[in-house]
Order: C-alpha cells, then structure tokens, then sequence
C-alpha cells in the first residue's frame, strides 16, 4: 500500500513538472523557416552633375503632376487661379505686394468670381482697394496650342459684371496668366490650383 501511494505521487510530481513546462515552453519549428540576412546598402556617390540633373528630373516630374492637376481642374471648371502679382490697365502698373488669399479668380462650374484687392489705401468698390465681380460662367471654351498650352476664355456676366476672361496655362507648369476686359484692362498673374467650394460639391 505504502509502494502503490509513493508510486502515485512520483507520477503526479511528474505531470505537474510536465504542465509546469508546457505553460512557459513553446516550442517552435524552425525547419522550413529562410531568414535572409540583408548587408545594408553602401551610400551611393553621385558626382555634382548625377546630382543637378537627377533634381532636374524630379523638379520635371512635379511640373508635370502639376500641369496635369491644372488642365484637368480647368477642363472640369472647378478651379481658382491665385495671384501673385497683378497688372491694371495697358502702362505697365505692376503690383507685386499683393495679399494671394484676396487676389483671384474662382471659377466653379457655373458660378464665378474675379477680385482683386491692392490695399492702397483707398476703399475701391471692394473696401480693400479693388473691385471684385461675381457672376455666371457664359460661352466657356477651352483648345490646347501645339506647345501644350492650355487656353480657356468665358464670359462673367450678372447684372453688374461684364467681362470676358482669356486664360492661358503653360506647358509643363501651373503657372498661368489671365487677361480681364470690359471695363480697364486687369491682368493676373499666378498659379492655377485645382478648387471646389462645399457649396459647389
């Protein structure tokens, strides 16, 4: 009795070992596991002209991301072109100074405004020394010129405004420039962002 209660115990000391181990031991097979090892790149020495032209290829890219957000806002008419400088009349009367959250024009859909505002000190119709029109887009049309030149020309038209607006963006760029007349000649110089307002969407 006293070998068959010794004999129990060993065996129930050893199924606790047992339990013990399988609670903190995981086993894992490794047999069909391929770890690569990586040597780390060497740093690769570009000459000063590797240098220049590989930004000049990336600068030529983002001209082209650029253009083709540009055209494509334009061809959909949801679209603001923001100035950075501002002509009035044919003199030359040039202003740089401008503020480009207030120098602009908006076209979105049918709907479209021009403003500019110089703060010179004087009110103008706008109270920031400038004029801004708001009205519908008439007559839009769009052709591209053989450099990749975008045109675009519309009517804005309401019961205060008539103007007609020739807009060209360049090749590669979103650069642009507008011509406004019907009243004195504005020209607007800037950058042609993709835009649409909530109240358009």
């Amino acid at each position: 009795m006293k070998r068959k209660l010794l004999i129990m115990c060993a065996l129930l000391t050893m199924g606790l070992s047992a339990a013990a181990q399988d609670a903190n031991e995981i086993d894992i097979e490794t047999s069909d596991v391929q770890l690569d090892i990586i040597t780390p790149a060497q740093p690769v020495q570009e000459s000063e002209q590797e240098i220049k032209e590989r930004e000049k290829r990336l600068r030529e890219l983002n001209d082209d991301v650029a253009y083709a957000k540009a055209s494509n806002s334009m061809r959909r008419g949801y679209f603001v072109l923001v100035a950075d400088n501002i002509q009035i009349g044919n003199t030359g009367y040039r202003r740089f100074d401008i503020n480009r959250n207030s120098n602009f024009i908006l076209v979105q859909n049918e709907d479209g405004i021009i403003q500019y505002a110089l703060n010179t000190g004087t009110a103008g119709t706008n109270g920031l020394g400038g004029w801004t029109g708001k009205g519908k887009v008439r007559n839009k049309r769009i052709n591209y010129d053989d450099n990749g030149d975008v045109h675009m020309q519309y009517q804005l038209l309401s019961g205060s405004v008539n103007a007609d607006v020739f807009i060209t963006l360049f090749h590669n760029s979103k650069r642009a420039v507008a011509r406004i007349s019907g009243g004195t000649p504005i020209t607007i110089y800037g950058e042609i962002l993709p835009y649409r307002d909530n109240k358009h969407r």
